[in-house]
């Protein structure tokens, strides 16, 4: 019996010609709109049902507006966001859990200056297990004083230790810089406003803002639509106001301008952050711009990352991105690096920055990015928790189901001339930012460079 030689992948990759060559990719597939309904209760909650997928779960996004102004409130919005699940007028911490494991079932709730959110799952034919649950800690939370004692003890711990590290400084500092005193820039609370939250506050803010008009409900799963949106309904009844949730203030728009250095003293590595105004996704120039971001920073075949991560080695890692708001959008590049190397990574970004702008992209780079568009987002929605992760985020930004099923087409359809009239937005004097590091090390090679404003 001969015994089979084995190969390396190298050598299976080869022939005596040469590499062998890569087959050519197919056409991504288009996939199949699942059936779902979208329709608004009479107490003005949106609820969004889709049946999706073979597998016998469901999968639950609520999305609550949860903006206010009072300097207290991130502090009571993030102790009523970890107490909301711990214990109702019929049933208590023990209790929420076991019924909601006995149907495979999870919940978690967290807060944001945008949202408040309760995401969870079960076993489809414990849906109404899972809708009862919400439903009490909906309408019957008690925030108990030893729940909020703990919870409140364990958060301030946690915010301490968070402010603590680098990307946290960053991210507030970003966010100030753009945005001065506005609401949305109170991401992380004060650990000493958390300390002062009291039982009662919580409940005064759950009265007055966990409220169902303006709020979306997604479930997506092994569900028979229409009986579901009957089913919220009769759950839900109890949860009603004649008020409506509080949506966050429009942000004022990014502005160009110099970088900020804030000093971080000891520092051996910077974080650079940048943004600039983008477009909103209900934008009609928003695809081609998806693919121009991907281009320059938004996947790892980028521009930005062959140069300060490949080529320079700057950086593990180099990222642009979106974030969106309602009605709003911006771009956002990310890069941490070493003290000795920040001015130059800087530097490098300008130049990618400017090139996108002056040296469009080409034909080649754009189809790539088409590609890479599609398949991630036929990808990201082909499971139950990622389609309702994604509507519940469409639906807050005013888009539908029809809007995501429509994408791919849109993202096939975009030339390379509109990509290239969108990447005009990568221009340098667009973006503003921060870079977080020792000033010590950094202020003289930044003050080099220009357009960087010393502490």
């Amino acid at each position: 019996m001969t015994r089979a030689t084995h190969r390396s992948a190298e050598e299976i990759g080869r022939t005596e010609a040469g590499p062998r060559p890569l087959p050519p990719l197919a056409e991504p597939r288009t996939g199949v709109q699942p059936v779902g309904v979208d329709t608004v209760l009479p107490n003005g909650l949106r609820v969004i049902a889709v049946r999706h997928g073979q597998v016998p779960m469901v999968e639950m996004r609520l999305r609550i507006p949860f903006a206010g102004d009072a300097r207290e409130h991130p502090a009571q919005a993030e102790v009523l966001a970890e107490t909301l699940l711990t214990g109702t007028e019929r049933r208590d911490r023990v209790k929420m859990d076991t019924d909601l494991a006995a149907v495979g079932g999870d919940l978690h709730a967290a807060v944001d200056p945008e949202r408040l959110s309760i995401a969870g799952d079960a076993l489809a034919s414990g849906l109404d297990t899972l809708l009862d649950v919400l439903a009490d800690a909906l309408t019957g939370a008690t925030y108990a004083e030893d729940e909020i004692n703990a919870e409140r003890a364990r958060l301030v711990e946690r915010i301490s230790v968070a402010r603590s590290q680098p990307r946290v400084i960053a991210r507030e500092e970003l966010q100030r810089h753009r945005y001065g005193d506005h609401p949305y820039v109170r991401e992380v609370p004060q650990a000493e406003d958390v300390a002062e939250v009291t039982a009662e506050q919580v409940r005064a803010l759950h009265g007055a803002a966990v409220l169902p008009r303006g709020a979306v409900l997604v479930l997506v799963g092994d569900i028979d639509p229409d009986a579901v949106v009957g089913e919220v309904e009769k759950a839900l009844v109890g949860w009603k106001s004649e008020a409506s949730a509080r949506e966050l203030p429009a942000l004022p728009p990014v502005t160009g301008g110099d970088v900020r250095l804030v000093h971080r003293p000891g520092a051996v590595q910077s974080q650079l952050r940048f943004s600039a105004q983008a477009l909103a996704r209900t934008d009609e120039r928003y695809p081609a711009l998806q693919i121009a971001n991907l281009v320059f920073g938004g996947y790892f075949s980028s521009r930005l990352v062959e140069n300060i991560r490949e080529d320079k080695g700057y950086t593990y890692g180099a990222h642009s991105s979106f974030e969106f708001t309602k009605g709003n959008g911006t771009l956002l590049v990310d890069a941490d690096t070493a003290s000795e190397v920040t001015a130059a990574a800087l530097l490098e970004t300008r130049y990618e920055l400017a090139k996108m702008a002056l040296v469009p992209p080409t034909e080649s780079e754009v189809e790539s990015a088409r590609q890479y568009a599609i398949g991630g987002l036929l990808t990201s929605t082909a499971s139950q928790a990622g389609l309702a992760s994604t509507l519940s985020g469409l639906a807050a930004a005013g888009l539908d189901q029809d809007w995501l099923s429509a994408h791919p087409e849109r993202l096939r359809g975009v030339t390379v001339e509109q990509v290239a009239d969108a990447a005009k937005l990568f221009a340098p004097g667009s973006f503003t930012g921060i870079v977080v590091g020792d000033a010590d090390k950094l202020a003289d090679q930044l003050q080099l460079l220009g357009g960087v404003e010393l502490p």
